[in-house]
C-alpha cells in the first residue's frame, strides 16, 4: 500500500503525518513545536529546525510505510522571499509581529479595496502584502536580493523539489496580493514591483516533481517519491467536502484559528471590520469565511482559569448565568477592540464549571462567525474541537442546524492536503453527528438556545 507523507505546519505545532488517503486517516504522527525566533532582524519563524524535523520525521516513517507521495499544508499570512541561490533572501517574517503596523497609513494608500480582493485590513503581518511593504521599506536593498516571491507551502514543496510555484489558497488567504473575481494578482503586486518575482500559479494537486536527489538520501525515500504543490491549512480542510457535500453546507476548521468557511453562499455581502473574507478554494471558487482565533482563546482560558475537562455541561452555570462575553483576542476576530468580561467572578465557579462556560463562549463565538459568512446548510467541523462535547452540543443548538464530523482523523487539514495526491476523495468515510441532546439535561437544546439569546442581549449591552 502507498501512502501520502504530508507536511502539516500549523501556527503553534508542525507535524508529519503518513496518510492512508484511501481510508482517510492518519497511519502516523510526528509533531513539533512551531517556534517563533526572537531576535535581529524581527521575530521570525525557524524554518531551520521545521526542515530538520521533516527530514528527521521522513527518515524514521519510511522504513515504516511505502510513501509514494508528499503533500503540503500551511498555515496562511506567510511569504517567502528567495534570493538568486533559492536561499532565504531574508528570514520568514511572523505574522503576529507587529512591526508593519509602523507603515499603516502609507500601506493604506496602496493597498486595494476589501472589494477587489475579499481581503480586509488586518494587523501586524496578517496581510502579506504589508509584511512585503515594510520588509521592503526597512531594507531599501532587500528588493536587489530578490529572485522569486513563494507563498508558505510552496516554499516547502521547492524545498523538497526545487522547482518554484504558487498557488491560490495561500494567494487568497487575506494578503491583498489575489482578486478572487478576476484569478489574477491585484494591483499591489505591481505597486510592490514583483509582478516579475512571483513564481508561477500552480492548482493544489498540480505534481511538481520527484524529490532531489539529496532528499532521497537523507530520508530514504525513493526518488520517485512525487512532491505536490500545496495548499492552505483552512482549504485543506474544505477540500476534503467539496465535492463530497451538496451545496450550500459550512466547514468550520478549528485549530489556533477557529476558520468558517460557507461555500454555496448566496449572499456576498461581507463586513470587512468584522475579520469577514473572501478564501479562495482549491478550485479556485471565492468561498466567504470568518474566523477569530478560537484555539489560541482556549489556551488562555484554560490555563489562566485552570479549567478542567468535562463532557458534561454543569446545569448550574445555566442557571447562574455565567457567561464570557468576547474578545479575548482583541486584535482580530467578529469582536475586535473590546476586552473579554466574565458575568460571574470565575473564582466562584468549579473548575469544571468553568470549562463549560469556556467551551459555550467558544461555540457562540463560532456561531457568530457562521452567521457573519452567511453560512447554510450542514455544519462540517473539524480539528480538535471535534472533541469538546460541550462546543458542539452548543453549536448545534445555536445554529439550529446539523452539525457533522467525519469517521476518520479529527484533524482535516492533513487528510485534505494528502488527498491532493488522488485528486478525488474516497467513499469509505461519512459523516456522523457531533451533536449530544442529553448533555444539559432535559429540554437540553432550548435550555442552550435561551443561553445563546442571554448572551447575544449581553452583547447589546457593551
Amino acid at each position: 500500500m502507498a501512502y501520502v507523507a504530508v507536511v502539516d505546519i500549523g501556527k503553534t505545532n508542525a507535524k508529519l503525518a503518513v496518510v492512508d488517503s484511501d481510508k482517510e486517516q492518519e497511519a502516523d504522527v510526528r509533531t513539533s513545536p512551531n517556534n517563533v525566533v526572537l531576535s535581529d532582524p524581527y521575530p521570525h519563524f525557524d524554518v531551520s529546525n521545521l526542515w530538520e524535523f521533516l527530514l528527521r520525521s521522513l527518515k524514521e516513517l519510511s522504513g515504516l510505510y511505502n510513501i509514494s507521495s508528499i503533500s503540503i499544508t500551511t498555515h496562511g499570512a506567510s511569504v517567502v522571499l528567495l534570493d538568486a541561490h533559492g536561499e532565504l533572501a531574508t528570514p520568514v517574517l511572523d505574522y503576529e509581529f507587529d512591526g508593519p503596523d509602523e507603515l499603516h497609513d502609507s500601506y493604506s494608500e496602496i493597498r486595494p479595496e476589501f472589494t477587489q480582493t475579499g481581503s480586509p485590513r488586518l494587523p501586524g503581518g496578517l496581510n502579506v502584502g504589508a509584511q512585503l511593504y515594510w520588509l521592503f521599506e526597512r531594507d531599501k536593498a532587500l528588493a536587489t536580493r530578490v529572485n522569486a516571491v513563494l507563498m508558505y507551502p510552496q516554499y516547502w514543496a521547492y524545498r523538497f523539489c526545487g522547482v518554484k510555484a504558487n498557488e491560490v489558497t495561500s494567494l487568497g488567504c487575506h494578503t491583498d496580493l489575489w482578486c478572487p473575481g478576476e484569478s489574477d494578482f491585484s494591483r499591489l503586486v505591481d505597486a510592490l514591483n514583483i509582478r516579475a518575482l512571483m513564481a508561477p500559479v500552480r492548482q493544489a494537486a498540480a505534481r511538481l516533481g520527484s524529490i532531489l536527489p539529496e532528499i532521497a538520501a537523507a530520508t530514504s525515500l525513493s526518488p520517485d517519491t512525487q512532491v505536490y504543490c500545496g495548499i492552505h491549512d483552512s482549504n485543506a480542510s474544505l477540500y476534503a467536502h467539496i465535492n463530497r457535500l451538496t451545496l450550500p453546507f459550512a466547514v468550520v476548521s478549528s485549530g489556533t484559528w477557529v476558520v468558517c468557511m460557507a461555500p454555496g453562499s448566496k449572499a456576498p455581502d461581507l463586513d470587512e471590520s468584522r475579520d469577514t473574507l473572501l478564501n479562495v478554494s482549491a478550485l479556485g471558487q471565492s468561498v466567504p469565511s470568518s474566523r477569530f482565533m478560537g484555539g489560541r482563546e482556549y489556551e488562555y482560558l484554560i490555563d489562566r482559569y485552570s479549567a478542567e475537562q468535562t463532557s458534561q455541561i454543569h446545569e448550574s452555570i445555566i442557571d447562574k448565568n455565567a457567561f464570557i462575553l468576547p474578545s479575548v483576542e482583541t486584535s482580530s476576530g467578529p469582536f475586535q477592540n473590546r476586552r473579554y468580561e466574565w458575568t460571574v467572578d470565575p473564582v466562584s465557579l468549579s473548575p469544571k464549571e468553568r470549562y463549560s462556560v469556556i467551551s459555550l463562549y467558544l461555540a457562540l463565538m463560532t456561531e457568530v462567525c457562521l452567521e457573519l459568512c452567511h453560512a447554510a446548510g450542514p455544519t462540517v467541523l473539524e480539528g480538535p474541537f471535534t472533541q469538546n462535547k460541550i462546543y458542539c452540543a452548543m453549536l448545534s443548538a445555536a445554529t439550529d442546524r446539523e452539525l457533522l464530523g467525519t469517521d476518520g482523523s479529527s484533524t482535516g487539514t492533513s487528510i485534505g492536503a494528502a488527498l491532493l495526491t488522488s485528486a478525488g476523495t474516497s467513499t469509505s468515510v461519512y459523516y456522523k453527528s457531533l451533536a449530544d441532546k442529553n448533555l444539559a439535561g432535559n429540554g437540553s437544546n432550548s435550555r442552550l438556545r435561551s443561553y445563546r439569546e442571554k448572551w447575544r442581549d449581553k452583547l447589546e449591552t457593551i
